[in-house]
């Protein structure tokens, strides 16, 4: 119902909205100058911006230097599930890097969030992701897909790149990375990665709760489910199927700080009127990315919110993959590398680090913790610190772990 009632308002505005982009895009050839003409085109901008999009954006990633030398890259699907893709960019190079699988949030956004970490990894390393596809999009005929699943496909994505790979994994599918790791370390499989790095991901929630930590223990999982998910409408693909909307996620987050927002397009328009481009160019492609959000599984987000956030089963010592428990203790030969945000409102300091606690068995020298300071949820993955301080630290045990190995 409350999908449906979305989906009719959307349906409703979206005229207009068109109306308004046509429109903005014909006063702007008009090329008025600082006239009212100007700035009713863009208003009309603005009002056709303020939409969500339900499509992946494009990486836009065309090319890297690499040694100095800049090669093109071409997106090429390695493996194609019917809940996510193994998203290959590969460059026109002879050089030789380490294979790398950057694993992906699978939380109201797509993975082009990490765009900017793509395009940083991709200076020395062959970079693969986990482009996790819009549930609303996934006929009911593929099933559920739940945790347990998120965690064997991540097993999957790196059996197809094969040995020797290493892996990223960026905030919520730490525990999913961290458990996918000892169950391969526990079968000497050998596409086990080389090495492991957990960025700002909630691996022991118990540890300095943040506001969103505390939000998902006031209510019981019961009532997550009875007032979060809903069921596709007609005519999406996945018609029926049971989700957590992208656009709850979303409005979750822009509620945490609304005159942000505000204000945001408030400069849009007013950088459109004054004809300062570049700058209304960063604002529009922010919002770009951050209003195409992507319908969660429900299964995968009810599992996740109980699981991590209200009974933690990682650091407990409980969480299991389908009847097997996941014993961190079996990693042995995976290097591990944590990192943190000094100011991360999301995940907090000392929630990534407890997987240092709990991988007993990987020896001290294997394992590395870096507190980034100055830098909040976002920073630890993209902007310059993550470019400057963050990512030669990532590069380091991606790199000492090949050459160990």
């Amino acid at each position: 119902m409350l999908y449906r009632a979305y989906q009719t308002n959307a349906d409703l505005l979206s005229p207009s909205r068109l109306a308004a982009q046509y429109l903005g895009t014909a006063l702007w050839q008009s090329k008025a100058d600082r006239s009212l003409t100007r700035r009713i085109a863009a208003a009309m901008e603005v009002y056709s911006r303020m939409r969500l999009t339900h499509a992946r954006p494009p990486y836009d990633i065309e090319s890297v230097m690499v040694d100095g030398e800049e090669v093109a890259v071409h997106e090429e699907p390695a493996l194609v599930a019917p809940f996510g893709t193994l998203l290959h960019f590969r460059k026109d190079t002879s050089a030789v890097h380490p294979p790398v699988l950057l694993a992906a949030p699978l939380s109201g956004h797509f993975a082009t969030l990490l765009r900017e970490t793509v395009r940083t990894l991709l200076r020395d390393h062959d970079v693969y992701i986990t482009d996790w596809h819009n549930a609303r999009d996934v006929p009911l005929w593929h099933g559920g897909f739940g945790l347990d699943d998120y965690t064997l496909q991540i097993i999957s994505f790196l059996e197809a790149i094969g040995p020797g790979a290493h892996m990223v994994a960026v905030c919520q599918p730490c525990v999913a990375a961290l458990a996918a790791t000892a169950l391969m370390s526990e079968d000497d499989n050998p596409s086990t990665p080389h090495s492991l790095t957990l960025m700002a991901g909630p691996v022991d929630c118990r540890i300095n709760p943040t506001a969103v930590n505390k939000l998902a223990n006031e209510r019981s999982i019961g009532w997550f489910e009875r007032n979060l998910i809903s069921r596709v409408p007609w005519p999406h693909a996945g018609m029926m199927r049971r989700v957590y909307p992208g656009f709850l996620q979303l409005s979750a987050f822009m509620s945490m700080n609304p005159d942000r927002h505000k204000q945001q397009f408030a400069k849009l328009f007013q950088h459109l009127v004054d004809g300062e481009l570049d700058q209304a160019t960063t604002i529009r492609n922010f919002y770009d990315e951050y209003l195409a959000v992507n319908d969660l599984p429900a299964e995968f987000y009810l599992e996740t919110v109980e699981r991590v956030f209200q009974t933690y089963d990682l650091p407990r010592g409980e969480l299991t993959v389908g009847d097997r428990k996941v014993d961190p203790s079996a990693i042995r030969k995976t290097a591990l590398l944590t990192v943190e945000g000094e100011r991360d409102d999301i995940c907090a300091v000392g929630q990534t680090v407890a997987a240092q606690d709990l991988c007993t068995s990987v020896r001290p020298y294997l394992k590395t913790h870096h507190l980034q300071a100055g830098v909040g949820h976002y920073g630890v993955f993209s902007g310059s610190k993550w470019n400057t301080q963050i990512y030669p630290r990532v590069r380091e045990t991606i790199h000492t772990a090949a050459e160990l190995h």
